[in-house]
């Protein structure tokens, strides 16, 4: 049965508030509050600020909270102002002390907050976060920051003295360390896709040759105006463009034709650009500032298209995919339904439930050559190395073997050499239960990816990207371990605790 209700809408006034003027102590934004460590925030906030001059900054509570409740809620940056500025319990999330009616700040200041807060500070935050204490010196999770590929794993058997130890010496250090581990590590790797069109080469050159057009069309008005404006017809350039874009069926032969003929006109766009800028003052250029950074990525653009067209190849060294991203580089998977993914890649490792950023980076690189640094981050950590590293084939390479071997610590995966009889059924039922609780790091990469917005990364900028993704694990974190405590807490009186 249905009946009719009053259509008209009540006044303001006489709406009723359910927690009668109070926020309620249950709800998870002010249990978010409790675990947050401001003190931390403020200092890494305050770096990157002038202590005498200026004008005075957004705080770095409604900073830092801000951008962690986008992520938090996987929203967009004028979704997160609207948000914060309808929310009660998020504008306590941000430290005010009574509710605002007006927009804390501009959406375009959610740019300059994640600037802020590098990738190795969220990794701080994101650290206390899971276990609680503060760490001092981390390890730098930025690959394309420092030469990383180069350094060598702490604890690691890369020195040749250690290589050289004699069985006896392993034998008695594992039987050493053996009662002392405790714990799992798992570890993977995923990649968080960039917001970029899917690259063609005849893509990329055609955005070259259009920008280079529109800086030739500022420059000619305060240029001296003789001659033609371009070396070539616009209207062919682009017609040439649209006769393989607009086609059906990409021919070998068409794809390198008007490649050849896109690269032709770029040349002579630039010569012709350098021209105009000879003739005209520099105080009288006056590009954009998106067209500055496209007009300075495009010689390497053309450098790296020419080389392919002249060697007949389709590979080659830091490739650029993006004019406006030129950071992003293809990483190579494997996988489907896309072997090729554009975007950072990162390296994670699950301990209890919570995750970790171990490495990111813009590079393909190998994370197996990772396991050593990773379990030396557990040590230092929790003050004790793992029992177990649950990780797929790609780290069990015989140095990790064998620096595993001596720590005694068990790495998953079948062992080398001969199997005794009987003891290879073992070694199955062990491996398969490995690959089970291995699926734990799967389902953290999926939720992620699904809920808190790691399967594509909308930041443009280098450094505001690889904060987005280490705040979206950020994120995770922080509503896991507000469940666990809380459900934990509510429990001892037996009460089941759902969510405001």
């Amino acid at each position: 049965m249905y009946q009719k209700q009053d259509s008209e809408q009540m006044v303001i006034q006489g709406f009723h508030m359910p927690f009668s003027g109070h926020l309620s102590a249950r709800n998870r934004w002010v249990k978010l509050a409790e675990l947050m460590p401001w003190g931390h925030i403020e200092e890494i906030y305050a770096l990157s600020m002038s202590q005498e001059t200026g004008r005075h900054a957004i705080p770095a509570r409604i900073a830092f909270g801000a951008i962690f409740i986008k992520e938090s809620e996987n929203l967009t940056d004028q979704g997160t102002v609207a948000a914060i500025q309808e929310n009660p319990y998020m504008q306590y999330f941000l430290g005010l002390e009574e509710f605002q009616t007006e927009p804390l700040f501009d959406p375009s200041m959610m740019v300059h907050f994640r600037k802020r807060f590098p990738v190795e500070q969220v990794a701080k935050i994101n650290e206390f976060i899971c276990t609680g204490v503060w760490p001092e010196e981390t390890r730098n999770v930025d690959r394309n920051d420092c030469d990383n590929n180069d350094q060598k794993p702490a604890g690691g058997n890369s020195e040749k003295g250690k290589n050289n130890r004699n069985t006896s010496k392993k034998k008695q250090k594992r039987r050493k360390n053996a009662n002392k581990n405790r714990g799992k590590l798992i570890l993977d790797a995923t990649v968080a896709p960039a917001d970029i069109k899917y690259p063609t080469d005849i893509d990329l050159l055609n955005q070259c040759r259009q920008h280079l057009e529109t800086a030739i069309d500022l420059l000619w008005d305060r240029s001296h105006r003789t001659g033609h404006k371009l070396p070539y017809s616009r209207k062919l350039a682009r017609k040439s463009y649209l006769s393989l874009a607009k086609s059906k069926k990409w021919t070998a032969g068409k794809v390198r034709r008007v490649i050849g003929e896109q690269l032709e006109w770029i040349s002579k766009a630039r010569a012709r650009l350098n021209q105009l800028l000879l003739q005209v003052p520099a105080d009288l250029v006056k590009f954009p500032g998106w067209l500055w950074d496209r007009l300075s990525v495009i010689p390497l653009v053309f450098e790296q298209q020419k080389y392919m067209f002249d060697t007949k190849t389709h590979v080659c060294e830091d490739r650029i995919v993006s004019l406006q991203q030129p950071h992003v580089r293809p990483i190579n998977r494997g996988k489907r339904p896309v072997s090729t993914e554009f975007g950072q890649k990162l390296h994670l490792s699950v301990v209890d439930g919570y995750t970790f950023l171990e490495q990111t980076s813009w590079t393909n690189f190998n994370e197996g050559c990772d396991l050593q640094a990773a379990v030396e981050e557990y040590r230092r950590r929790f003050g004790i190395y793992p029992e177990v590293v649950l990780a797929d084939r790609i780290y069990q390479t015989r140095s990790n073997r064998s620096y595993c071997a001596e720590l005694g610590i068990r790495l998953s995966g079948p062992g080398l050499g001969r199997k005794r009889a009987g003891a290879e059924q073992k070694e199955q039922r062990q491996m398969l239960r490995d690959s089970g609780e291995r699926n734990a790091i799967e389902g953290r990469n999926g939720n992620l990816k699904r809920k808190f917005g790691l399967d594509l990364i909308f930041c443009k900028l280098n450094e505001n990207a690889k904060t987005e993704a280490a705040l979206n694990i950020l994120a995770m974190n922080a509503a896991y371990r507000l469940c666990r405590w809380l459900m934990r807490f509510w429990g001892f009186f037996g009460i089941n605790f759902v969510f405001q």
